[in-house]
């Protein structure tokens, strides 16, 4: 067991265990965005790093087919920062925010030695049920959406000393938001891609194994921080899902059929 899954152990209950936790009809969800874990602060400029912070928090909500509202915003700054270089962090975590009508509306600033940005989306979920990551069933298709392995191939970049666009996936991911709201009422399960496709497919199986119909190279495989959207799709509804795909003009792959054998293979993600 890791150290993330004893921390959740220690604190489990009906509400936790999922990209956020559903109370009535709100989701709240909390990720952290940390230098030297997540990035450097040299690859980013402050505008960037606000940004991708505040979209990896959004994925979470999007995810479970809720729309975000609210943000609260902790924030631990290194004293060398100046003034200009907060106020394009800030900026980034603003218009970001603003681009999915959310309100940042408060939070809590600290003196840290590194960068740390924590989020916590306060969400309105889009039907009277969220889109859980639980509930695959054999039989049931797995699909994901756009392409992988965009996110590895710029951090290898960055870690090789080189320079990537402003449009790699490392920097700025796409977040599906539209397609999830629209197919939701026609999916099982789903969650997004943050710790790889070798890694979150054995959670949103349950650990079952899955006939593969789609040949994937290692690097799409194992490539983290992608947040397309792994969603698991029952075969009568596979149609009306391609379908809105093509409505929403997002490329859905289809990875194969979820057979009851048990996994043989689960992937470890880390940073870097």
């Amino acid at each position: 067991m890791d150290k993330e899954q004893i921390v959740i152990s220690n604190f489990a209950n009906n509400l936790n265990g999922d990209d956020g936790a559903v109370i009535g009809n709100m989701v709240y969800s909390k990720d952290m965005f940390v230098e030297d874990i997540h990035f450097k602060s040299h690859w980013l400029s402050p505008k960037q790093i606000g940004s991708k912070a505040m979209i990896v928090n959004l994925s979470d909500a999007i995810a479970m087919n809720a729309t975000p509202k609210y943000a609260l915003l902790g924030l631990g700054l290194p004293r060398n920062l100046s003034s200009k270089y907060i106020k394009e962090l800030s900026n980034g975590l603003k218009e970001t925010a603003a681009k999915f009508n959310t309100q940042i509306i408060g939070g809590d600033t600290i003196s840290s030695d590194k960068l740390i940005i924590s989020l916590t989306i306060i969400s309105h979920l889009n039907s009277k049920k969220p889109l859980s990551r639980y509930g695959a069933k054999v039989g049931d298709i797995v699909c994901y959406t756009g392409r992988l392995g965009e996110s590895l191939k710029g951090l290898k970049t960055l870690l090789n000393g080189g320079e990537i666009g402003s449009n790699s996936r490392f920097v700025k991911p796409n977040l599906r938001f539209e397609f999830i709201k629209n197919s939701a009422k026609w999916l099982r399960s789903g969650m997004d891609i943050s710790d790889g496709l070798a890694s979150d497919l054995a959670k949103i199986t349950g650990n079952k194994a899955v006939k593969f119909t789609k040949k994937l190279s290692k690097i799409e495989f194992i490539s983290g921080e992608e947040y397309e959207m792994l969603i698991v799709v029952p075969p009568r509804n596979l149609k009306r899902v391609l379908n809105q795909a093509k409505i929403s003009r997002i490329k859905l792959n289809i990875l194969g059929k979820i057979i009851n054998e048990r996994a043989k293979f689960h992937g470890k993600f880390s940073h870097f």
